[in-house]
C-alpha cells in the first residue's frame, strides 16, 4: 500500500534519455494535486530542459552538480502574495507529490534545497527570470535513473510520541 513512498529515493545519476512532454505534464499535474491551505495554490513551476540553463543551475548550490546530467529540472516556486503564511508548506506538498509521481513513473529525482538561501535563490531567479515576490523553494533534478536503490523504511519508534511527549 505504501510501496511508492518506500521506493522513493534520491536519484542523482541519469541516462541521456529525455523525459517526454507527456511525462512532464503528468508530473506537473501531480504537483498541482497537492493540498493547499485555503486552496490558495500559491505555486508556480518552471520547467527547464535547456542544457545550458541546467549546467548553469548546477553551480548555484554546493550539491547541485547532478543537474549537469539531468535532462530535466522542475523548480517549484511559491508566491507569498497569494499565501504569505503557508506558501512554503503548500509548495513542499507539491514537491513531494512530484517526487512520488517520478517514482511511480519509473523515473528518478532528487530534491535540491533552494529557499531560504539567498546564494541559491537569487541566481536561480535571475537565470530563469522569476519576478518578485515569487521565490524558488525547491529545485528537482529529474531523469531516467542510471542508478538503482532499494526501497527502504526509515521508521524510528523513538520519534513517535503517543498522547504526550
Amino acid at each position: 500500500m505504501i510501496e511508492p513512498i518506500l521506493k522513493r529515493r534520491s536519484i542523482r545519476q541519469y541516462t541521456d534519455e529525455p523525459v517526454s512532454e507527456e511525462q512532464i505534464g503528468k508530473l506537473l499535474e501531480a504537483g498541482m494535486a497537492a493540498p493547499s491551505a485555503s486552496n490558495k495554490k500559491p505555486w508556480h513551476f518552471v520547467v527547464v530542459t535547456e542544457r545550458e540553463k541546467l549546467d548553469k543551475l548546477s553551480h548555484y548550490g554546493s550539491h547541485w552538480d547532478m543537474l549537469r546530467d539531468a535532462p530535466l529540472s522542475i523548480i517549484i516556486c511559491g508566491d507569498p502574495a497569494i499565501s504569505d503564511r503557508y506558501w512554503v508548506q503548500d509548495c513542499s506538498a507539491a514537491t513531494e507529490n512530484i517526487l512520488l509521481a517520478v517514482t511511480m513513473m519509473g523515473l528518478g529525482a532528487v530534491w535540491l534545497g533552494c529557499h531560504p538561501n539567498p546564494d541559491r535563490v537569487d541566481p536561480t531567479k535571475e537565470l530563469l527570470g522569476i519576478e518578485d515576490p515569487v521565490t524558488p523553494l525547491a529545485v528537482l533534478a529529474i531523469g531516467h535513473p542510471a542508478e538503482e536503490k532499494e526501497p527502504r523504511t526509515q521508521y524510528d519508534e523513538e520519534r513517535v510520541h503517543r498522547n504526550e511527549w
